[in-house]
Order: structure tokens, then C-alpha cells, then sequence
């Protein structure tokens, strides 16, 4: 095969053809695939149970509906619970299929739910007119049935005590009966034959009390006032009870009930006949995968190979990547080192001077106590001498006595003595400084050992001591227990805490207050805050940013507070910061008592 010609494109050939049109019939496949399998997937019968529940609690509430309007109708004293009470149940039970229908794809239900809304709301509005006329219209009647009762037993009491009224009081006595009686029959038959029945049965009355008036009083027109009330409003609670029995509302439940079940049961035959069509395309499309799996094993193949190839890789560079990590660390904390040098010196250099001094003035006292021992060994030799001149030893003993005079007044023993403990304690100074400058610079930062925070705040505030020149150190140290961790790392990161407090507050007046304490049972914390100049809002999101620094050239690298996120959160721990401009900042350190599952290692 000849190269094509320079500075022009190759003709696409015969396989690259073939390799996008056998992706663009792939693509195909799986479309139709998809298609069919959707067309399948089983319908969410629970909505469907919902909303059929929901009808049904419709359904009865409609019937137990009539069945209160029924009852209301048929009692004589004014019903103690107003049929009402279902209206807020059926708009509750409606609100409730709206939310349903919002979920369900059901036409029907949605060309019917405004309808059957309508037809509750028509008959909620009919039983609460009809409860309100009901309750007028009994309470009419069972005043009416009370005056008369009430009448009739005055006429039966009037002809007991009065011999000349008793053919009055028995009239009486009998109209009131009969009107009591015509009160009941209008009730249970509210026609016109019935009104004018109960019309005659009270003129009667009316004519029969006008002879007892002082039995009687003002009952017949007691009776005649309670009689309109019940004219008004029996009529018109028989009126809304007709229109009642032709409301829609039930027969619109049955009705979108069936409809729905119709709508399932043509979606499952739908779905069944998709099945069918899935079975056999599936069968095509295994047949298809056959050979299409055997084409691309091989190249599977070389993929596999060209995969393994690439996960080496990928695992030597984060090999790599870790091992830098660590290096960058520890060349942090050298950077760090390297800084404190000079200042280290000079704190060496204060206690070398004690121990120079210390030195140089025994070295003057020496020769004195020499000579003192010299006269000393003088006197023991002519006290241990034969026939020894008496004046020599007197002469002696003078030299000896003059000589420890002299010492004594001198106070050489006590000045040596002062001596020495200066130098003891210059050479204590240096020996904590060379200590804390080990446990700060070695390299075992996987060791993990117990560590108190409180130790490492006082070795850290001694390492740092040359930065707070100037500067008041408020120790607030709490009793806290010791912690698992890499003291070596966690030394780095007090360090460079303290180190950017001393940075924050240069001049006079600079406080940084270091407070250990105890968060809970399992967890201590220590802060560094100070009152510097604080940190920008716009700043403070990126203090933990690797290489990002806020100080002039050559006086940071950006590493510092990165390094010391990662080592505190590899503990298991947080670092937190708050800051005010003109207030100071306050970094916050929390460390658990013991290591994660996978403490912090090189």
C-alpha cells in the first residue's frame, strides 16, 4: 500500500466504512431494544390501588352521606351531629386523588376529577342547606309538640280542680291532642292537605283555649309562631332532600371506577403483546451477540494487555508521587530548621556563656585553695616528723589557720559552689535545646508513640523562643490526656502555628495565647491565637492552598499550613481558623486519643 500524498487527506477506506456503519447499526439495535423493553416494563400498580382506594373512600362517604341525610329526615328532634361532618372528609379524600393524579397517567382521571370535585362540592353545599333547615324545622316542631303536650296537661289538670270548667278543659284537652297529633302527620307528610289539617286542628285549639284563658294564657299564639317557623322551613328541607336524591355524585365514582379499570386492563394487554415482540428481537439480538463476541475477543485481547500496561504505570507514578510528598514535607520542615539557626545559636551561645564564666571564675579560685593545701600538707609532714622545732609547728599552724581565714572570708566555697550550678544549669539549657531540635528535625515520622500536647506546646514555645522576643506567651495548659500520634508531626505543625503567630504580631504589644484542653472523651484540641493584624476574608478560604503565601518574596514557600492540614487530617483530626481584621486570628487543632484504622505513615 502507497502512502498518500503529502498535504492530502486518505481516503476513507473499506474498513472504516464498515466499522461506522456497524456502529450506526448498533446503535439502532439498542434503540429498538430499549423501545421494546420500555414498552414491557410493568406498570406501577400501586398508584393505580390508590387512587382506586381513594374512590372507594369516596363511595362511602357518599353513602354514609345519604345514610345521615336519611336518618336526619326521619328523626323528630334535631340531629346531634350535622351530617356536614363528611364534607371535610370527601374534600380531604379529593385533595388526596389530585396529588395521585399528578403521578398517574390516567386520562380519565384527569377529565373526571374536576367533575366528580363538582358534583362533592354541589352535594356538601345541599346537606349543609338541608341539615340547617332540618335543625330549624325540629326544633319548630318540638317546641309545637311541647306547647301542646304542655296544654293538654293544664286541661287535664283544670278538669280536676274546677267542677264548672271541666266540659271546657275536656275540649280543650282533646284539641290539643289533635293538634299534636296533626303536628306529627304534616311532619312525616309536609303536603298541603296536611297543612290545612294542622290549620283546623289549631283554630280549633285557639277556640277551645279562649275559654281558659287564665289555664292557657298565651299558648295558642305561642303555638301559632312556632306553626309559621315549621311552615317555612319543613317545606324547604323536603325540597333540598328531593334534589339530594338526584345528585350524581355516587354514579360519578362507579363510573370513573370503571373507567380506570378499563384503562389497566387495556395498558397490561398492551404490555403482554410488546412481551412477545421482546421474546423474539431478543432471540435475534443473542444470535447477532454471538458473532459480534467472537469478532471482539481479540481485540479485547490487546485491550486487556494495553490496560494492564497503563495501571503499572499509573501505580509507579503515585509510588512516586508519595515519595515526593514525603520529601516535600521534610523539606519543609528543614526550610523551617534552617530559619531558626541563628536564633538557635544565640540561645546556645547565653547558656555557653554561663557555663564560660562559671569555668573561668573557678579557675581564679583554684590557685588560692592550691596554696591552702600546700601549707596544709606542710603541717602534716612536721606533724608526722621526729623531734620536730617547736616554733616551726606554731609557725605552721599560723600558715594554715591564715590561709583558711582567708578562703573563708573570700567565700570561696560558696561561690564555687554558685558557679556550678550556673553551668549545671547552661548546660541543661543547651541539652533541652539539642533535644527539641532532634525530636523536631528526625526523619521517623511513621513512629507513632504517646505524645501529651502539653509537652509539645512547652518544647515548641522553647525551640521558637528567639521569634517571641518582645512578645507576651499566655500558657493556658488544661489536664488532658496523652494521644496516639507521630510526635514528630505534630511538633511541625505546633511549630509552624507558633512560627505565623510571632509573624502575625511584630512590634510590641503582641500577645499569642496557646490554651490546651479536653473536647469530649476521646478527642483533646489546642489553640494559637493571637492579635495580629488578621486575615482578609477573600484570603482565609485559601490559607490551606498549597503555595499560597500572603508573605513577600523569600520569606515562604506556601507549604506550611498545607503540610500542616494534611498531617493533622492523616490523624484523624481538623484544623480549624477564625480571623478578624485589626482583632488577631485563632488557628484551632483537634486531635483524636487514638490513630485511624490507617494512621499517618511516611
Amino acid at each position: 500500500m502507497t502512502d498518500a500524498p503529502r498535504g492530502k487527506t486518505a481516503p476513507a477506506g473499506p474498513s472504516t466504512m464498515r466499522n461506522v456503519l456497524l456502529v450506526v447499526l448498533s446503535a439502532l439495535l439498542l434503540a429498538a431494544l430499549a423501545f421494546l423493553y420500555l414498552k414491557t416494563e410493568a406498570i406501577d400498580l400501586r398508584e393505580k390501588n390508590e387512587v382506586l382506594a381513594l374512590l372507594r373512600e369516596l363511595k362511602e362517604i357518599d353513602s354514609r352521606w345519604d345514610v345521615d341525610v336519611l336518618r336526619v329526615r326521619s328523626e323528630l328532634a334535631p340531629a346531634a351531629r350535622a351530617p356536614i361532618d363528611r364534607a371535610q372528609r370527601a374534600a380531604q379524600a379529593l385533595d388526596r386523588l389530585a396529588r395521585a393524579a399528578q403521578s398517574t397517567d390516567s386520562g380519565a382521571l384527569d377529565q373526571g376529577l374536576a367533575d366528580l370535585r363538582k358534583a362533592f362540592a354541589q352535594k356538601a353545599e345541599l346537606v349543609e342547606a338541608f341539615a340547617r333547615e332540618s335543625t330549624a324545622a325540629r326544633r319548630a316542631l318540638q317546641a309545637g309538640l311541647g306547647m301542646t303536650v304542655e296544654a293538654a296537661a293544664w286541661a287535664r289538670e283544670a278538669r280536676r280542680t274546677g267542677p264548672g270548667r271541666k266540659e271546657r278543659a275536656a275540649l280543650a284537652e282533646t284539641a290539643a291532642k289533635e293538634l299534636d297529633a296533626s303536628l306529627l302527620r304534616y311532619h312525616h307528610l309536609p303536603d298541603d292537605a296536611q297543612r290545612r289539617a294542622v290549620d283546623a286542628a289549631a283554630a280549633e285549639f285557639v277556640a277551645a283555649a279562649a275559654v281558659l284563658p287564665a289555664v292557657l294564657g298565651n299558648v295558642p299564639g305561642q303555638i301559632a309562631a312556632e306553626l309559621q317557623k315549621l311552615y317555612q322551613h319543613r317545606p324547604v328541607e323536603e325540597g333540598l332532600y328531593a334534589k339530594l336524591a338526584f345528585l350524581t355524585a355516587g354514579p360519578r365514582v362507579d363510573t370513573l371506577t370503571g373507567a380506570l379499570n378499563r384503562e389497566v386492563e387495556q395498558t397490561l394487554a398492551e404490555k403482554e403483546q410488546f412481551r412477545v415482540y421482546l421474546v423474539y428481537y431478543a432471540l435475534a439480538l443473542l444470535i447477532l451477540i454471538g458473532y459480534l463476541g467472537a469478532r471482539l475477543r481479540a481485540t479485547n485481547i490487546g485491550l486487556e494487555q494495553r490496560v494492564a500496561e497503563r495501571t503499572r504505570e499509573l501505580s509507579d507514578a503515585l509510588k512516586q508521587l508519595k515519595e515526593s510528598e514525603a520529601q516535600l514535607i521534610q523539606s519543609e520542615k528543614m526550610s523551617s530548621l534552617g530559619q531558626m539557626v541563628a536564633g538557635v545559636a544565640h540561645e546556645i551561645n547565653t547558656p555557653l556563656a554561663y557555663v564560660k564564666n562559671s569555668l573561668g571564675s573557678v579557675k581564679a579560685s583554684l590557685p588560692e585553695i592550691q596554696s591552702a593545701l600546700g601549707e596544709n600538707d606542710k603541717l602534716l609532714a612536721l606533724l608526722s616528723a621526729e623531734n620536730v622545732d617547736e616554733r616551726q609547728l606554731n609557725e605552721q599552724f599560723a600558715r594554715v589557720r591564715r590561709e583558711a581565714e582567708q578562703i573563708r572570708g573570700h567565700d570561696v566555697l560558696q561561690s564555687l559552689s554558685d558557679l556550678v550550678r550556673d553551668g549545671l544549669y547552661g548546660i541543661d539549657q543547651i541539652a533541652e535545646l539539642v533535644t527539641n531540635l532532634k525530636d523536631f528535625s528526625r526523619l521517623d515520622r511513621s513512629k507513632v508513640a504517646s505524645f501529651n500536647l502539653n509537652d509539645g506546646v512547652a518544647s515548641t514555645l522553647s525551640l521558637a523562643r528567639h521569634l517571641l522576643k518582645g512578645i507576651e506567651v499566655r500558657r493556658q495548659f488544661g489536664k488532658i490526656p496523652d494521644i496516639k500520634c507521630s510526635p514528630s508531626q505534630v511538633n511541625q505543625v505546633l511549630l509552624n502555628l507558633v512560627t505565623n503567630a510571632a509573624q502575625a504580631v511584630e512590634g510590641s504589644g503582641g500577645v499569642i495565647t496557646l490554651t490546651t484542653r479536653a473536647v469530649d472523651s476521646s478527642h483533646v484540641a489546642v489553640d494559637v491565637a493571637d492579635n495580629g493584624k488578621g486575615i482578609p476574608p477573600e484570603v482565609l478560604p485559601k490559607i490551606f492552598d498549597p503555595f499560597f503565601t500572603t508573605k513577600g518574596p523569600g520569606r515562604g514557600t506556601g507549604l506550611g499550613l498545607s503540610i500542616a492540614y494534611k498531617i493533622v487530617t492523616e490523624h484523624g483530626g481538623k484544623i480549624n481558623v477564625a480571623s478578624r481584621i485589626g482583632v488577631g486570628t485563632k488557628f484551632t487543632v483537634t486531635l483524636p486519643l487514638a490513630l485511624p484504622a490507617q494512621p499517618a505513615a511516611a
